[in-house]
């Protein structure tokens, strides 16, 4: 059995006649019509999204089959929350906030690529990857969301599939991810003052010393990178002349001393 394949990308729900796909059916005698119908009741969930499609075509028959790729759980994730990037910092940092409606729809996305076997587990795991995204699920860490699936609290939502919210819901989403944005820029302004004193207090001190300081202080180690200079430099923002860093060779200075003392002899 003769068969031909056209591979494509297409925009969900969106898909036409129109190159490149038209064009590369076309010869294969195939009703196009048929195909496009057929792309986009399967790619409607992904409006708005470039998807992967096979279109696989028997030559003699001109019956087709379609298959349809999808983005990675951590992509439909962040469309769903509106979101350029995930957390560097999951554990500690929290960016946005899904409701089990999105969870639901992403898992109904992922239903052909996920392991779990019923729409409970396929949505388990999409909130498990929210969690190392640092993406709260109905306002708590997805570790929490987690127990409360289990529990069956959202046991009605999974069964009707519910997938749509309200413009309101959308709305308070949209609050939420401002109002983690500025807690998360307040929480690094108090580091970031309490790292500065702390160097700025065991100053002499050497860098292990002044490290150790921060870790306990709970200073995120990405700043303790920028903010605490490496042995024998200037701090950031040190004026001119100024001694050198922590940990920095003590009595280097007064060492130059001699040797101009020497000189005068």
């Amino acid at each position: 059995m003769p068969t031909q394949t056209v591979e494509t990308l297409v925009e969900g729900g969106r898909a036409t006649a129109a190159p490149p796909l038209g064009p590369a059916l076309g010869p294969l005698g195939v009703n196009i019509g048929q195909v496009v119908a057929e792309i986009n009741k399967k790619t409607a969930v992904f409006n708005g999204m470039q998807v992967p499609v096979k279109v696989n075509v028997d030559t003699e028959t001109k019956s087709f089959d379609i298959s349809i790729g999808t983005p990675p759980a951590s992509g439909l994730i962040k469309k769903e929350a509106n979101l350029e990037k995930a957390s560097g910092k999951a554990k500690h940092e929290m960016v946005a906030d899904i409701l089990i409606e999105q969870v639901i729809k992403i898992a109904k996305m992922k239903e052909t690529a996920t392991l779990g076997k019923t729409l409970k587990e396929k949505v388990k795991e999409i909130v498990g990857t929210c969690q190392s995204m640092g993406i709260l699920v109905e306002g708590k860490p997805a570790k929490e969301t987690m127990q409360d699936i289990e529990a069956g609290k959202f046991d009605e939502e999974i069964r009707l599939e519910k997938t749509e919210l309200s413009a309101e819901e959308l709305a308070r989403l949209e609050e939420e991810k401002k109002k983690l944005a500025e807690e998360l820029a307040k929480r690094k302004a108090e580091f970031e003052k309490t790292a500065k004193a702390i160097i700025a207090e065991m100053a002499g001190k050497s860098r292990g010393e002044i490290k150790v300081k921060l870790v306990q202080a709970g200073i995120p180690d990405d700043m303790i990178k920028e903010l605490l200079p490496v042995e024998g430099t200037a701090a950031p923002g040190a004026a001119p002349g100024a001694a050198p860093a922590a940990g920095a060779p003590a009595g280097a200075k007064a060492a130059e001393a001699p040797k101009k003392e020497e000189k005068k002899k």
